[in-house]
């Protein structure tokens, strides 16, 4: 990536899926696929269900590796591509450049909203008074109340745990922020709320790939939108 302003490229990707248990059948995602996403900008990624978006997002977070293509990341001084390093630099990637918020929230039984979402600081070096503080005010600003912090949101109802994964997710500064719907499953009041930390974290300066279903939602935070036709195919406006 010459463009030093640029965070995350992804360049010839291409993934398909082998249903075994279905003789052999081959789904392919897409093919060919290149974008790149820069500092303080938000590409959206719109098309049908079944298009390969969420497929895109999770290839572009490793947890898909694509049959070709490249995945660079920006990470501190260095240009990582993610297919072709180790799971443990993946994981170093994600520690402190490269944040995903999906549509579901998984965590560990028993840990409280507020160790899971202080715990992200706390792997930064933040001291844990002032991990838990900021955490915290992050929860209450998603309307999630003190009384609640020290619950297990296994009991939280889908909106409740959509807002603690925001909440997660936006606590730390992550240069490189992936986002799968993670307006879904909102109210009104709190889809502004997080609007409005999208668009703090693109006016600090970072770089954003999401899928929005929302149209307000995609107007309000979106540079620029990736359309996914399904069966490979793509076009940006």
């Amino acid at each position: 990536m010459h463009d030093a302003t640029i965070r995350i490229k992804a360049e010839g990707l291409s993934k398909t899926f082998v249903l075994h248990n279905q003789g052999g059948a081959r789904i392919e995602a897409f093919r060919d696929l290149s974008l790149s996403v820069g500092r303080g900008r938000c590409l959206a990624l719109h098309g049908p269900s079944g298009a390969g978006k969420s497929t895109l997002l999770k290839s572009l977070y490793a947890n898909y590796k694509p049959d070709a293509g490249s995945v660079l990341v920006r990470h501190g001084d260095a240009i990582v591509d993610l297919p072709k390093v180790s799971p443990r630099a993946v994981l170093q990637v994600r520690k402190t450049t490269l944040g995903y918020v999906s549509q579901f929230l998984r965590v560990i039984p028993r840990v409280s909203v507020l160790d899971i979402v202080a715990g992200g600081l706390a792997a930064d070096g933040v001291e844990r008074g002032e991990a838990l503080r900021r955490a915290g005010a992050m929860l209450l600003r998603l309307g999630i109340r003190e009384k609640m912090w020290g619950l297990s949101p296994k009991t939280f109802s889908g909106g409740e745990q959509q807002r603690v994964n925001i909440a997660r997710g936006f606590v730390r500064n992550y240069p490189i922020l992936l986002l799968d719907e993670p307006t879904a499953s909102l109210d009104a009041a709190n889809r502004e709320i997080a609007v409005k930390l999208i668009l703090e974290a693109k006016a600090r300066g970072a770089a954003i790939i999401g899928i929005f279903h929302d149209d307000a939602v995609r107007e309000a935070v979106a540079d620029e939108v990736f359309i996914m036709k399904g069966n490979g195919e793509k076009t940006t406006i």
